[in-house]
């Protein structure tokens, strides 16, 4: 299941990023498909991007609301809140192991051979203010003369949008340098901090600090797509807790928002058929089965 989940992440990854003229165009794409909202953080400014990122979609929504009622345009963007609003209520987290491209990179340093460290627990609900002040609150409330915000996450702390954008469009376009400033470095700097963060730690950006995680785990209980506890199998020997990349300790909160659904805890720590994974309240798939195939 785990070669499985890896390789349905490259193809999302490279379904999301399948714009390849850009080393010629030396430019964002801006075709039809852009208006596709992706389910993972994927920077609408990244050169191969054809999709639009849910959270900076949302940023930029709620930065113009005010601009747009003083000009008469009564809408509020359903479209945006719908997309992600859906993806939620069917996979919650399950987007972040198996579609996020961010994710995808996180993991692929925590390979690299090197001491690995916890992450502390109360670290998690860090995201939910971030969610609350960078992406909802400030974009709404702290406008310029014209009634316009600024997508504050985007702007001042997404390390998806540096690696993504930022340094392939200074790659591609020389004179863009001449333009960096603190805010530049700044984001660079946090990029560096959570590439080698990820390094010692399991995927620690999406446990963290990302925002999209932070709005998909508030459908953990209610989601369509989820693994579920059978107690009465459940022995509680712990097993999960050391195969969880999101340190979800599953015997003891099979709800848990930080559940990516990436089923180690199913294909790799039980064995005793505990854990199922099920959609719509159905069973699909077991521990036993997994490990039979």
């Amino acid at each position: 299941m785990e070669i499985a989940r890896k390789w349905v992440q490259i193809v999302i990854g490279f379904l999301t990023n399948g714009y390849w003229g850009f080393p010629w165009t030396r430019t964002i794409y801006q075709g039809p498909l852009k208006v596709v909202c992706s389910p993972g953080l994927n920077c609408y400014s990244c050169p191969a991007s054809t999709t639009y990122c849910p959270i900076g979609a949302l940023q930029q929504l709620l930065a113009g609301i005010r601009f747009s009622l003083d000009a008469g345009q009564y809408f509020l963007g359903w479209y945006v809140l719908g997309c992600i609003g859906v993806v939620g209520s069917f996979l919650g987290r399950l987007v972040c192991g198996w579609a996020c491209p961010f994710g995808f990179i996180q993991e692929m340093i925590y390979k690299i051979p090197s001491k690995k460290f916890e992450i502390p627990r109360c670290l998690r609900f860090v995201k939910y203010p971030i969610l609350f002040l960078m992406v909802i609150l400030l974009p709404l409330v702290a406008v310029n003369d014209f009634g316009l915000g600024d997508p504050w996450f985007c702007k001042y702390l997404c390390p998806a949008g540096t690696l993504e954008a930022a340094l392939p469009l200074l790659i591609m376009q020389p004179g863009l340098r001449a333009t960096l400033g603190w805010l530049f470095y700044n984001k660079l700097i946090i990029l560096l901090f959570f590439m080698f963060w990820s390094l010692l730690a399991s995927r620690p950006f999406c446990r963290v600090a990302c925002p999209l995680g932070a709005f998909y785990g508030l459908f953990s209980r209610v989601r369509l797509v989820k693994l579920r506890l059978d107690e009465s199998k459940c022995t509680n020997c712990e097993a999960c807790h050391y195969v969880c990349p999101m340190g979800v300790k599953f015997n003891e909160s099979p709800n848990d928002a930080e559940c990516i659904t990436c089923m180690a805890c199913m294909e790799q720590a039980c064995k005793f058929d505990a854990i199922s994974l099920e959609v719509g309240g159905l069973p699909l798939r077991g521990s036993s089965l997994v490990k039979k195939t």
